[in-house]
């Protein structure tokens, strides 16, 4: 696939998250490319659909898009002249990385486990703390309430309809990922993102109970 694809595909996400302050802007779409071809470069798989589905990962999310039959980015491919079967192959990836609770899926190819570790490592470490927050705040929702307990073991349904708090989004979901990568590589590099979430709760608890 020529390069000229790839950044067209990056120009068209740019417009399509422009303003978002969610914590899904462009600049995630961006490392989660990058994040990917490091992946890629270690795991195998072919590295054109792997740059090309995580350009597009988030164009249809269905947290800012709703259900949208993957609209914005069969309209990018189809403007690009993609054969059919590369743009059904690029939806199916798209499709399957999302995180819904225990209703979460495997990817059926490697270049789809690929994308969806380069998602959730994205979700996780530093960032994933700064977009946690980010997009709770988007959503008007509370960073802490003592005595509203994280919902553990929900459905996808329950996932996408749970309007918890940003502290508990981090036992229901971010503290997970870790155990769900797919690759070798990413479980190694989750490690440390991992141990730095937990040290940060733990900070965050001392400091709201006056501890510290």
């Amino acid at each position: 696939m020529d390069e000229a694809v790839f950044v067209r595909a990056k120009e068209f996400a740019r417009k399509v998250f422009e303003g978002d302050s969610s914590g899904h802007d462009i600049y995630h779409t961006i490392r989660v490319h990058d994040l990917a071809r490091t992946i890629c470069a270690s795991e195998g798989g072919d590295e054109d659909t792997v740059r090309l589905a995580a350009l597009l990962h988030d164009v249809d999310d269905r947290k800012l898009f709703g259900d949208n039959g993957y609209a914005n980015a069969r309209g990018f491919m189809g403007a690009e002249d993609i054969p059919e079967e590369i743009q059904n192959r690029i939806c199916t990836i798209i499709g399957q990385i999302s995180f819904k609770g225990k209703d979460s899926v495997v990817p059926d190819t490697l270049e789809g486990k690929i994308v969806q570790d380069a998602d959730r490592m994205d979700a996780i470490g530093a960032i994933g703390i700064a977009r946690a927050f980010a997009y709770g705040g988007s959503k008007g929702r509370a960073i802490y309430i003592p005595g509203d307990d994280p919902k553990t073991g929900m459905s996808e349904k329950e996932y996408f309809s749970n309007q918890g708090t940003s502290v508990n989004h981090f036992y229901e979901k971010l503290l997970l990922l870790k155990d769900m990568m797919n690759t070798e590589t990413a479980k190694e590099m989750a490690q440390s993102r991992h141990n730095f979430m937990i040290s940060y709760l733990d900070e965050f608890m001392e400091e709201w109970n006056g501890r510290i």
